[in-house]
């Protein structure tokens, strides 16, 4: 380890540490515009200058630039050094337009910070700025290119590191330009990360436009809860309106940077049509009222029916601290526990890669973008988790080789290898791949599931023509690999197939590799609610409780049926025969208008919680604002109604945990007894307070079964389906727009959610008589559904891709797994 001295203090620092870095650790900051720790460096804006008096350098350096050594001393205070930044700082500024006042980048700007602490403040230099014409870029980013100093830092990570080419540099020298061959929409889903990037206001937020200065805001750490990942972020308020979230860095989790779902998913928090009162029938109530109600219908129908009568859902979206009380509710009345997935298939699968989920095997983001090849089944993480499509970037930049087995046509921004096998394949190549990499000697140590394994597991031969190249080079990957990962999906994968990737990991384990497993879960808190479920019950059991006059009541915590249950006119015939039917929510769904008694929610920011992200990371957010109704709103767009009082305005909601809390005549507090916590994940007992918990949250080592253990032969299930089926495998998938429950609300993202198409092989709409960009309708006894086609080389033959879009009425599909005939497909017109 180098030691070097920087302004007469020495410092020891790992090999390949910059110099710039060294200082930093002694709390030096050198100036900076291109350099950034997640980007490296490049040496273009020259400003990190500084002087080395002794070493292998000497003289004028870029501090970015060289790596820190034995005997160095380095001065960052010398009057060369100051003198040659100072400069460089009087020509970066000699074309800013100088619109400080109007940037929204001002106050917190890098330029401005830079520019005063370099002593310039009077421009010499008396002939015309160099002007710009601007480019539309979407919704989310407002180009301003006249206030470039050409630092490269968003071309770097757009083409770069993000992955995308849309977006970069053109023309050279004075007049290089930084933007789009034309103006248009940003491709890239990670596009918003510019306007924390850029060290001016080039990229600005457009949604927070004009709204306020960094100053303005009342600023928290928060947690994205728009998928399973848990990327730490921190978000703005400002007259009680979230209008900004920004990535906040976390070394374990999303690094630097956040994906744009994530960053503007939060504006269904101050949405107009957010019910913010308790509704008894269709009359506003107070919510002590409500409670009041709910005890006495709960009461006679417990009296009169008994305590089974009585139902409850809740969600992978609520905080673990809702879906623990909402158990505990449960278990004080004597009900059956609550269920969390709507969908009991989607239920099995979590629960089954919770149990799975070794702590040995367990990787963050962060470390899978230090591994040298990764196995990807039935995952779209563009799709489904957007923030792993960037670590995978950073894997691939490093040389890992990605392998993705999945029937749909995935798209990622980095070369990888696609295998597009039918879903009831996926055991079979995996199981293949895994078989050809390891040694059967070395996974003896597994016992006899190993054996059964590597008996029952196909070899490389008999895999399909059209694949055999691509195995062949994937083995070799494999084999050659030594930080191998498995990612595994859980949404449309069969039920064995979280358990075979575990399985999978073990063996490249036990052949010496330092292999992890990954999974995606479907909800912020899907972790907590599949150790909270038990998959022998399903929603759909509830369903016919109702109909069978053996459910009299049901009470849905942050859940609607809705959005997930297919069979639309069941689910309503179903709340018609309720007696009593209780909603607790802070969205406007179909449940919450259909209530007997509505009782308004906190959201996350306004409650704070704990959540568990899909590697089973324990991570706490508190609260971020004290609730209300934006002031906006409650003046009409004009100054706020001149009332004074105590209280704030619309202020009713109360986190759904507490609201429970009543319902289970549990003792007041003012959080969630750990014991409670406790019933979920026992772990949580012995944990420091939360306010003693490392920002990067804890990973818990005690969720894994571990009677499910390597299963072998059973538990892979890894033999190849005969076929026969000569229908369309119908596959529901989630988009990065559109879909997700929460950001789907976001008026910005709208834009940017593409017009729903089904999905099928070229081949498959040829012998169809079918062309790309046909509308077409598919026709069940559920109903119709009609999109355009859009056809595919890289996908499965034999599948049809639907998206859950919000345009599409995809809930015509019966539950389960579903076939299409393909009569039942048809071109209009």
């Amino acid at each position: 380890m180098p030691k070097l001295i920087i302004d007469h203090r020495e410092i020891e620092v790992d090999s390949g540490t910059k110099v710039i870095e060294a200082a930093e650790q002694l709390g030096i900051m050198i100036p900076r515009f291109c350099y950034h720790p997640a980007l490296g460096s490049v040496g273009a804006c020259r400003v990190c200058a500084v002087k080395f008096l002794e070493g292998p350098f000497k003289g004028i350096q870029m501090s970015c630039m060289i790596e820190a050594q034995d005997g160095m001393v380095v001065s960052t205070t010398d009057e060369e050094a100051v003198d040659f930044r100072k400069h460089v700082i009087e020509w970066l500024m000699l074309n800013h337009p100088h619109d400080c006042p109007v940037c929204d980048e001002g106050g917190h700007c890098l330029l401005q910070d830079m520019t005063i602490a370099g002593g310039h403040g009077l421009r010499r230099f008396e002939g015309n700025k160099r002007t710009y014409t601007d480019q539309y870029l979407g919704p989310l980013l407002q180009h301003e290119m006249n206030r470039c100093i050409h630092c490269y830092r968003c071309s770097r990570y757009y083409q770069e590191y993000s992955g995308y080419l849309d977006l970069g540099v053109m023309r050279s020298a004075n007049r290089t330009y930084f933007g789009r061959f034309k103006d248009g929409v940003l491709e890239s889903p990670f596009s918003g990360n510019l306007s924390d990037l850029c060290p001016t206001g080039v990229y600005t937020d457009k949604p927070s436009r004009f709204f306020g200065r960094r100053w303005d805001y009342q600023r928290s750490p928060a947690i994205c809860i728009n998928c399973s990942l848990g990327c730490h972020t921190v978000i703005s308020f400002r007259y009680r309106e979230a209008r900004r979230q920004e990535a906040r860095h976390s070394r374990a989790v999303n690094g630097y940077f956040i994906c744009d779902r994530g960053r503007y998913g939060h504006f269904y928090n101050g949405l107009e049509s957010r019910p913010r009162s308790a509704l008894i029938g269709s009359r506003e109530a107070t919510v002590k009222e409500a409670l009041a109600e709910i005890h006495k219908q709960l009461d006679r129908i417990r009296r009169d029916t008994g305590a089974s009568a009585v139902a409850a859902v809740g969600s992978a979206r609520s905080s673990l601290e809702t879906q623990s009380m909402l158990t505990h509710f449960c278990r004080m009345n004597n009900a059956e526990d609550p269920i969390f997935f709507v969908d009991q298939a989607l239920a099995v699968k979590v629960k089954s890669a919770v149990a799975r989920l070794e702590p040995e095997l367990a990787l963050s983001l962060r470390e899978i973008e230090n591994s040298d090849c990764i196995l990807l089944m039935g995952a779209d993480p563009i799709n489904e988790a957007p923030m792993l499509a960037l670590a995978l970037r950073q894997a691939h930049r490093n040389g890992a080789t990605v392998v993705v087995l999945d029937p749909r046509p995935v798209s990622l921004p980095l070369d990888f290898i696609h295998l597009p096998v039918a879903l009831n394949e996926l055991g079979f190549y995996a199981g293949l791949l895994v078989k050809a990499a390891v040694d059967q000697a070395a996974a003896a140590a597994l016992g006899e599931p190993a054996a059964q394994f590597f008996a029952a597991a196909p070899d490389e031969n008999l895999a399909d023509e059209t694949y055999r190249e691509q195995i062949a080079a994937v083995a070799h990957s494999l084999r050659n690999s030594r930080q191998t990962v498995v990612v595994c999906g859980t949404d449309i994968v069969p039920p064995q197939v979280p358990g075979l990737a575990a399985d999978l990991a073990l063996l490249l384990r036990a052949a010496d590799k330092e292999a992890g497993l990954f999974y995606i879960m479907p909800g912020a808190n899907a972790f907590g609610a599949g150790l909270a479920s038990d998959p022998e019950r399903s929603f759909l059991q509830i369903i016919e409780g109702i109909e069978n006059s053996e459910i009299k009541a049901l009470i849905l915590a942050e859940c609607d049926p809705f959005s997930d249950f297919r069979d639309h006119s069941r689910l309503d015939r179903a709340i018609g025969q309720l007696e009593l039917l209780v909603v607790m929510d802070h969205l406007n769904t179909g449940t919450m208008r259909r209530a007997h008694i509505f009782l308004p929610t906190s959201t996350f920011y306004e409650a704070g919680g704990i959540f568990v992200n899909q590697e089973g990371r324990l991570q706490v957010a508190g609260p971020a604002y004290e609730g209300g109704v934006p002031i906006v709103r409650s003046g009409g767009g004009h100054h706020p109604p001149r009332i004074y009082g105590t209280g704030i305005p619309a202020a009713e909601p109360r986190p759904a945990w507490q609201l429970l809390a009543d319902l289970a005549d549990a003792d007041a507090r003012p959080d969630v007894d750990r014991h409670l916590l406790a019933d979920i994940i026992p772990e949580i007992a012995d944990l420091p307070s939360w306010d003693d918990l490392p920002d990067d949250g804890v990973r818990l080592q005690a969720s894994a079964d571990t009677d499910l253990r390597f299963k072998g032969r059973n538990a892979c299930a890894i033999a190849k389906d005969g076929g026969g089926d000569d229908r369309l495998e119908l596959l529901l998938v989630d988009g990065t727009f559109g879909t997700e429950e929460l950001s789907a609300r976001s008026a910005c993202l709208q834009e940017l959610v593409p017009q729903p198409t089904l999905s099928m092989h070229a081949g498959e709409a040829k012998r169809l008589n079918l062309v790309e960009g046909d509308l077409i309708s598919i026709t069940t006894d559920g109903g119709k559904l009609e999109a355009k086609l859009k056809t595919a080389a890289n996908m499965a033959p034999g599948v049809i891709v639907v998206p859950r879009h919000r345009k599409l009425s995809w809930q015509i599909f019966e539950p389960g797994p579903v076939r299409i005939s393909r009569e039942h497909i048809k071109k209009i017109g």
